[in-house]
């Protein structure tokens, strides 16, 4: 069975979609002496600026890794104040998003969360809902394994239901299913912190995607450093499966 293959992104060389692991904020903190709140609170600015440069560079989407389903095993009280932002976040931040024509999405399993910020995500996604000049893709409390299971018991329920036969579950029908699937999957995932892994992100939606590696850490990452990895993005040939030649004949 072929994996559904992402459409070529736009002639510009620009990716359509970009997914970044925010990796480095208690090493950017610890290297301060600084407990490791303040840099989850450094990287708030590393958000502005990297939303600003996709924005303006004609990106579609941006999907942010910010709690992984793996982070609840950090310390309570780190844990803790990384809710407490992000409900700050969300009350703050979406006005500002809505009046820049960004739309707000969140994925991942959200009934870990409390009410409260259930509840806010909810108010910030309904805000920003028709705007169409910008995706911001929020991952939390999400895993890869999660989203390729969810996808798969949402198959299987079809299937229990008699509206889906077995032989009909393909890789496209499963890619359906998956979180954010009406979007373009993405074209490039960049991650920060100097670590070499994807950790459990879009497992399934990285499959083609390409992978770009910064040493800086997250709060680190501001305008240039985006930059320099779109542009080096754009310096690469994306073949999915082909060859060079092939590639080149195709833009003929």
């Amino acid at each position: 069975m072929q994996m559904p293959i992402p459409a070529s992104p736009a002639t510009s060389g620009m990716p359509r979609h970009v997914a970044i692991i925010m990796d480095g904020n208690n090493r950017w903190a610890k290297r301060r002496m600084l407990p490791g709140v303040a840099g989850h609170k450094a990287g708030v600015s590393a958000v502005r600026a990297v939303i600003k440069v996709c924005a303006e560079a004609g990106v579609e989407v941006l999907t942010l890794f910010a709690f992984s389903s793996e982070n609840w095993q950090r310390p309570a009280d780190e844990v803790s104040a990384l809710m407490d932002l992000f409900l700050g976040a969300l009350r703050r931040e979406s006005r500002k998003l809505n009046a820049n024509g960004i739309q707000l999405r969140i994925i991942g399993d959200r009934s870990r969360f409390h009410p409260e910020l259930q509840l806010a995500m909810q108010q910030a996604e309904a805000e920003t809902a028709g705007n169409h000049r910008f995706v911001l893709q929020v991952a939390a409390n999400y895993g890869g394994q999660w989203d390729i299971v969810q996808a798969a018991q949402q198959l299987a329920v079809r299937v229990q239901k008699g509206e889906l036969q077995p032989q009909a579950i393909t890789a496209e029908a499963l890619q359906g299913c998956l979180s954010g699937a009406d979007l373009p999957l993405p074209d490039l995932c960049i991650r920060t912190g100097g670590e070499h892994r994807i950790s459990n992100f879009l497992l399934w939606q990285l499959a083609y995607a390409e992978l770009y590696f910064s040493d800086l850490f997250w709060p680190d990452f501001k305008h240039e450093a985006m930059r320099a990895a779109l542009a080096d993005y754009a310096s690469r040939q994306r073949r999915f499966g082909m060859t060079s030649e092939q590639v080149e004949g195709k833009k003929c």
